[in-house]
């Protein structure tokens, strides 16, 4: 998932009817060009094109004097180090919570990185070891050593491990943090990876487990096997001791898919149900299918729900579903989008054509869920309403469903961290842009709450205020927006601020503690701003459907309209208003750059995608068709082309001198949409900072150093342009 895709620590960089604001502070206006995308012909010679070869000779030349130029002008101001420093010994504190995992027979996993574990542990401990506040950890996996001894630099992915040997793991290694993964068989009891165990070598894979034995493996057999977006859709029967040309096949999608594979469903105490396929027919819609008859039944039976409906799990014989959209039951009952309903599965399965669900919960206009999982007896939701948090504990019993709210911090963001499937508890992260996170322990059932950890305050906050404000859409949508400040911030226009946001997917936006934010930017007196626009997740599947295709420009017009406010509202003005986003959200800000040059001094556009024309072609672009639009369907085509960054940089214009950020190794958006983009600027004259991290995939970073580093550039490059031009 493209935004899913955002790494939470992509969310701790960054924050705003306007008034004449001041002319911005501009260096150059663009030349014209022959070779600008803008106006010259679909057939004419691409001079940048050696850039879309990753790992080429000519194309990495460019990459690392742009990163040297960068680098050297950047560092080069006396606050680097100081940034990068105060940046590392947050990430690196070694009294930051431990995040908890659950684990089988009472277990508590945890994966850690410090200064000496770089690339990180993977760790284990008993419940009571953790609640003591002193730990014991047994080293499970030392992905240093692992790297070490491979000559790699591992991003570990996590591992899937057998329910009923709870001690066979399989474990996902990226080589420096792509989504293509190295699947390798491992025996958490021994610490040490299964001579003989299932290997799979590196793709973009899924793999579950059938029995201790057996696995499903979905990956690319040939190389024609394939979506267009770069998936696999093929699933085959690997059993131990075969090697991967002896598998099996059992299961086939289309091309034309985005992915698909075959799975399996099992109940809160791991045993089998029944085996499930799926297709994603674009990104929004899938077909699932149900074998009620076992591994080798072709026999599939497709549920009448709509193909948005998201299966979000099964309780107590209960199949849990998320409606997307709205649906009228065979009985002709009315089912709106965002519900999450209920239905007996295997009486469904017997006849489909009179499903007939009960409802758990329906969100009002400014309500959405954010999440479900389940403990040993109970389901559990994650609501916001009007972007803060509750949690529900939901109940299937004689009587129906009934549900109560568990006793947690209000008016914060709560994160479903971990749920036990051995017990009722579940761990609940609490936080605030000013309220360090807060680890609680919940028990599902009783209700009881129980708080384990603290993080320390790594900022002075005790000057700062949070606000939350609405502003008024082109349309007349109300659109709210966080806004972070001292509580004496002079309303005059000068105040440097750097406004976030994201707007699409349905990912939505919540306020969340960013140490680094804090220390390199709001303790020295910064702003920060972060928008809810529309295409977000913020108030269900309606509030994303309306910045769709080709009615993107709404996104735009909501992320303007906060500008907008904050300037009329004084906070700030154009000279000190910063932009920031990643992946979805940094091609919304390279929109925002070209459409509204006038309005921002400074734009820092991480993993972006900048090419809208192109962009199917493009890494893993074909699979975002579903909320972007076809750029060969006429319409939609017109429609992207006509807020492409790429293709939209015109002659004459004076605009913000940006910062370009990527990976090489980002093999979900990919390093081209960038590079080119500050390839363009060069052609035509204009100035912009570059960098690209050699590795990290789409979260452009691997380790918590490269992060620091990131963050220090980021900063003092925000800095430069929006505190010192006072």
């Amino acid at each position: 998932m493209l935004g899913t895709f955002l790494n939470s620590m992509m969310m701790a960089m960054a924050m705003v009817t306007m008034t004449a604001p001041a002319p911005p502070q501009m260096t150059t206006v663009a030349a014209a060009i022959d070779s600008n995308p803008n106006n010259a012909s679909q057939d004419a010679a691409d001079p940048r094109a050696y850039l879309n070869e990753i790992d080429g000779d000519k194309a990495m030349t460019w990459v690392e004097a742009h990163n040297l130029s960068t680098i050297d002008k950047l560092s080069k101001d006396p606050r680097y180090s100081e940034y990068q420093a105060d940046a590392l010994n947050i990430l690196q504190a070694t009294d930051r919570i431990a995040s908890p995992s659950f684990a089988r027979d009472g277990m508590i996993d945890n994966f850690w990185q410090d200064g000496t574990h770089v690339q990180g542990l993977w760790r284990r401990t008993t419940w009571e070891s953790y609640r003591s506040g002193n730990p014991q950890w047994r080293t499970i996996l030392d992905v240093d050593a692992l790297s070490k001894a491979g000559g790699k630099t591992w991003v570990f992915e996590g591992g899937d491990c057998l329910p009923s040997a709870s001690n066979l793991c399989l474990i996902r290694l990226s080589d420096g943090g792509k989504d293509a993964v190295v699947v390798r068989e491992f025996d958490i009891a021994k610490g040490e990876f299964i001579k003989e165990g299932f290997v799979l070598p590196e793709g973009k894979q899924s793999v579950t487990w059938v029995d201790e034995n057996t696995i499903y493996v979905t990956r690319e057999w040939t190389p024609d096997e394939v979506t267009s977006s770069g998936y696999p859709y093929v699933t085959k029967v690997v059993k131990r001791g075969q090697s991967l040309d002896q598998a099996a096949e059992i299961f086939r999608g289309q091309k034309m898919d985005v992915s698909a594979e075959r799975g399996v469903l099992r109940d809160i105490d791991g045993k089998y149900v029944m085996d499930t396929s799926y297709r994603g027919l674009d990104f929004f819609n899938t077909e699932l299918a149900f074998y009620p008859n076992g591994h080798t039944d072709t026999h599939k039976v497709v549920l009448p729900l709509p193909t948005t409906a998201t299966f979000s799990g099964y309780y107590k014989g209960q199949a849990i579903y998320w409606l997307k959209s709205d649906w009228t039951s065979a009985k002709g009952t009315v089912f709106r989008n965002g519900a999450i309903i209920a239905f007996d599965l295997k009486g469904a399965l017997a006849d489909p054509a009179h499903v007939e669900p009960l409802v758990l919960f329906m969100p009002n206009e400014h309500q959405s869920v954010a999440g479900a999982t389940q403990t040993k007896n109970r389901l559990v939701l994650s609501i916001l309403s009007n972007v803060t948090s509750e949690v529900r504990s939901f109940d299937f019993g004689k009587g129906g469903w009934t549900s109560f709210k568990l006793a947690l911090p209000a008016n914060s963001t709560l994160s479903l961290t971990s749920s036990d499937d051995e017990s009722d508890h579940l761990f609940v992260f609490s936080e605030g842009f000013l309220e360090p996170s807060t680890l609680f322990c919940a028990d599902a059932v009783t209700g009881q709450v129980e708080k384990i950890n603290s993080a320390p305050e790594r900022f002075d906050a005790e000057s700062l205020q949070v606000q939350q404000f609405w502003a008024t859409s082109k349309d007349g949508t109300k659109v709210p927006y966080f806004l972070v400040a001292r509580k004496d911030v002079k309303l005059d226009g000068t105040s440097p601020t750097i406004l976030y946001a994201y707007g699409g997917f349905e990912i939505p936006m919540q306020p969340n503690y960013s140490a680094v934010l804090g220390k390199l930017w709001l303790e020295k007196g910064g702003v920060y701003a972060l928008a809810n626009i529309r295409g977000g997740g913020e108030f269900g599947p309606k509030w994303h459907e309306a910045g769709l295709k080709t009615n993107r420009q709404r996104v735009y017009d909501d992320f303007q309209a906060v500008a907008q406010d904050l300037i009329a509202k004084k906070v700030t003005s154009t000279p000190h208003l910063g932009i920031m986003g990643g992946s979805n959200g940094g091609l919304l800000m390279g929109v925002q750059m070209i459409q509204r040059p006038d309005l921002w001094n400074a734009a820092v556009i991480q993993v972006p995608l900048l090419d809208m024309v192109n962009f199917i072609h493009m890494s893993a672009g074909a699979s975002w068709q579903g909320e972007y639009g076809n750029p060969d369907d006429p319409v939609e085509g017109a429609f992207l082309r006509s807020i492409s960054p790429y293709h939209n940089v015109r002659a004459g214009v004076a605009y913000p001198e940006p910062f370009f950020e990527t990976s090489t190794k980002d093999d979900r958006v990919g390093p081209v949409h960038a590079r080119k983009m500050a390839a363009l600027f060069e052609d035509m004259g204009l100035p912009f900072y570059y960098y690209e991290s050699v590795e990290g995939g789409h979260a452009a970073a691997a380790n918590l150093q490269e992060y620091a580093r990131r963050y220090a550039l980021e900063y003092i490059y925000m800095s430069q342009k929006l505190m010192d031009n006072k």
